[in-house]
């Protein structure tokens, strides 16, 4: 494998080519050389793309599939297509399928199905047995079999002991606990942010202090316990202050939010649009501007598109019944270059294989060339022709975003869309 891409400005605050555009040469899936005007000497495969920006690969921290169990939503072959043409070089899969991932011999299944593809999958192996909240999953079978990291998707664990015991039990081999954050005594039977917009609208409201002091209980046992911990898809303005506390106590915690949570708020249920039905739920303008801003000061680590497809038989029902869930691959770019700079978006996007131990690779020389590339300019509609999952439940059509993604090079692989 020989490619040369041309005139590509990098994007990458860890090489020394940041900002700069420039040739880079990729010989049996490393980057050989960068520079100006690179020779073409061994009739390479050449890529030429209308303003073309290149950075490390994209990896997103939470992504549904549904296989196995839920193929009529989603494969894991389709899915690792969409998510090559999303940007994505990496995703973490999560244990939402039938069965669950919560042994060994389903985390050998997931990633034998991964095999061959440019986007790499790394599973997440659920926390306790079925994701039922009562017993503790095999977590070091799972750990040695692959599974990055441990959690219960967009179940909350209201066993506070069982929350210590995983997060003693991890630490012997160097664990990542997931805990998804909402008391659901506290939850109930909304089904929307509680606020004006669900009263206006009729809906039974799930406040923001479901998500609070689930996250506050979570991050005392993590002050008791010690290890890493880290809160998926936070929602709420008090939910980033309470995590910015616990970072400047020096406590091991980290955090994701939703791009979703960062576009859209809950102005957009007034249509009683099953689309925009989330967990956590679209909060207000107030929240969303307090998310941006824990993006921009560090104290929000990554940002996820959450992918979550559901089939038209449980998305459109009456907003009450539906499931919760959009997906998210496809519009994750563009939606982000609405509200968020280039150059911060690439980082939150970069930023979680770290914290997933999950190898990163800078755009430098004898690097493993693990790219993405991206023109972050034009202007468009989402549309579903712009859909390249099975499901087809995004929060995002109709809105105007900003960039295309060109596909990925990866794995001695490039795919473009």
């Amino acid at each position: 494998m020989k490619i040369i891409i041309r005139g590509a400005k990098i994007i990458d605050s860890k090489s020394p080519f940041h900002n700069q555009t420039l040739d880079i040469l990729i010989v049996d899936g490393f980057i050989k050389k960068i520079g100006k005007s690179l020779p073409n000497s061994d009739n390479a495969e050449e890529v030429k793309l209308d303003n073309l920006h290149v950075s490390q690969g994209w990896f997103d921290s939470s992504v549904s599939f549904g296989e196995p169990g839920y193929e009529d939503r989603e494969t894991i072959e389709n899915g690792l297509n969409t998510a090559s043409k999303s940007g994505f070089t990496a995703i973490a899969l999560q244990p939402n399928s039938f069965p669950i991932i919560d042994n060994q011999s389903q985390v050998n299944f997931v990633l034998n199905k991964a095999l061959g593809f440019a986007t790499q999958l790394f599973p997440i192996g659920a926390l306790t047995k079925e994701s039922d909240g009562k017993d503790m999953a095999e977590l070091y079978d799972m750990k040695k079999a692959g599974a990055v990291a441990f959690g219960d998707y967009t179940k909350s664990l209201d066993n506070a002991n069982l929350l210590k015991i995983a997060l003693q039990y991890v630490q012997d081999f160097d664990g990542l606990v997931i805990a998804f954050a909402q008391d659901d005594k506290i939850k109930g039977s909304g089904v929307a942010n509680e606020g004006i917009v669900s009263t206006q609208l009729g809906l039974k409201g799930i406040p923001n202090l479901a998500e609070e002091l689930q996250i506050a209980r979570n991050l005392f046992l993590l002050e008791y316990t010690g290890g890493k911990l880290h809160i998926p898809t936070i929602s709420t303005a008090k939910s980033v202050q309470l995590i910015k506390e616990a970072k400047a106590k020096g406590l091991n915690v980290t955090c994701s939010v939703a791009v979703h949570h960062l576009v859209l708020t809950d102005s957009t249920l007034e249509g009683f649009d099953t689309r925009y039905k989330v967990s956590p739920p679209l909060r207000t303008e107030t929240d969303r501007k307090a998310l941006l801003k824990g993006i921009k000061d560090g104290t929000i680590d990554m940002i996820t598109s959450d992918h979550n497809p559901i089939d038209i038989e449980h998305k459109k029902m009456e907003f009450d019944t539906a499931k919760n869930g959009t997906i998210g691959l496809e519009s994750a770019f563009g939606a982000l270059m609405t509200v968020l700079p280039l150059e911060t978006i690439i980082e939150k996007l970069t930023a979680g294989k770290a914290i997933f131990s999950i190898e990163s690779y800078s755009v430098e020389e004898g690097s493993k060339a693990n790219l993405t590339l991206f023109n972050p300019e034009p202007l468009s509609i989402f549309t579903k022709s712009n859909i390249l999952s099975k499901s087809k439940n995004s929060a995002f059509l109709g809105l105007e975003i900003k960039g295309k993604v060109y596909g990925i090079l990866n794995q001695q692989k490039i795919i473009l869309a």
